[in-house]
């Protein structure tokens, strides 16, 4: 079965992201999600610094985003992004 333009919803970070802006960063991602429960959420991270601060803050976003039947998808991630995404293990937890 596949997702509706309904069941989607879109969203962009921008950094650089610091270990502070984390709460803030899941407050309002979760409030989001929590609005568009089941959704597919897609998150643009174009211009976001490809570093392991980054990568933090999009594995606590794709935590989050199960509490409420969601799931991250990252969007025009740079090439170092991704390489750093696997390279830490999580290539399969996001989907470009």
């Amino acid at each position: 079965m596949g997702t509706s333009a309904s069941d989607t919803i879109t969203f962009a970070i921008r950094g650089p992201i610091e270990h502070a802006d984390l709460p803030g960063l899941a407050d309002r991602v979760c409030r989001l999600l929590g609005a568009n429960t089941g959704c597919i959420a897609y998150c643009d991270v174009a211009g976001v610094a490809p570093d392991a601060g980054t990568v933090d803050a999009l594995a606590r976003l794709q935590l989050a985003a199960r509490r409420y039947a969601c799931q991250v998808r990252l969007r025009n991630a740079s090439e170092e992004l991704l390489e750093l995404v696997a390279l830490m293990g999580l290539r399969d937890t996001f989907t470009e």
